[in-house]
């Protein structure tokens, strides 16, 4: 289900970039919505899946299992609204919009959940590849989504991933396309920063991830590519959304897809070199 309408919000708010955390998570809780990419420069972004407790372990042990897609950042006691990553923030209220899901279907796409939250909900925090943009920016590496104006384009791929108790589901990724000059800078940069996807897992051909059409992306927004570039394929945090529908989970609240929670964090904490 795609929300083209909803330009990002860099986009939308031209200071974005330079907004702190904090103002991002207030203007998000009045209302602002669309895809974060390019906001908060320097800050990390996370993707949320809350899910009760009596799954909770089996989404931990999902995570450790497949680290690519699903790098965890923090994960809270039942029923907490909050985060260390984020000094008085409120998980039910400060994201762009909130996807909620029932034995797996998608049943509302809220920009609050305050009246779907259960005091028995264990939150995920998980790394997001849009805090690596900045540093592929730095480095020279074009960003076509940011560039035409969309949401980075996600694909639900045939790769599976490994199952944990009840959960299984395919890898989904998000793709950037990298003209050829670039490409080391794009697989160094991102590789040093694990805790948000790390490395890509593919370049090149997306049928060799099960990709028909990479003008239908199955979340986000189709992007076009330049004649040369090569599109790459990095691990998505979208991914324990499709487990989620895989599973049948009978109750789970995640982010909407491009639409991430800002942390206090600064990037260069997750990188490794």
């Amino acid at each position: 289900m795609n929300r083209t309408e909803e330009r990002p919000v860099a986009l939308v708010e031209e200071e974005a970039h330079a907004w702190r955390p904090a103002t991002a998570r207030a203007r998000f809780r009045q209302g602002l919505t669309g895809p974060t990419a390019g906001v908060a420069a320097g800050h990390t972004q996370a993707n949320l899946i809350s899910v009760p407790a009596d799954w909770a372990y089996d989404m931990l042990l999902f995570c450790q299992r497949n680290p690519r897609p699903c790098p965890v950042l923090d994960v809270t006691d039942a029923g907490s609204v909050t985060t260390v990553l984020a000094d008085g923030a409120d998980l039910r209220t400060d994201l762009p919009r909130y996807r909620v899901w029932e034995h797996g279907e998608l049943v509302d796409e809220p920009t609050d959940v305050r009246a779907h939250w259960r005091d028995d909900l264990v939150s995920f925090l998980i790394g997001c590849s849009f805090t690596f943009e900045w540093a592929l920016a730095a480095a020279g590496v074009p960003l076509r989504h940011l560039e035409q104006n969309r949401n980075v384009p996600m694909y639900v791929t045939s790769w599976q991933c490994r199952p944990a108790g009840r959960l299984r589901g395919p890898m989904v990724v998000s793709m950037r396309p990298v003209p050829p000059r670039h490409l080391s800078a794009a697989i160094r940069e991102t590789g040093v920063m694990p805790a948000v996807h790390g490395g890509p897992v593919h370049c090149g051909d997306p049928s060799a991830l099960g990709v028909a059409d990479l003008g239908r992306p199955d979340f986000g927004d189709p992007v076009e590519l330049e004649p040369d570039d090569i599109p790459v394929f990095w691990a998505c945090g979208v991914t324990p959304q499709a487990a989620v529908m895989a599973s049948g989970v009978p109750f789970a609240i995640t982010h909407a897809p491009g639409r991430m929670f800002l942390t206090d964090a600064r990037d260069d904490q997750y990188r490794v070199a």
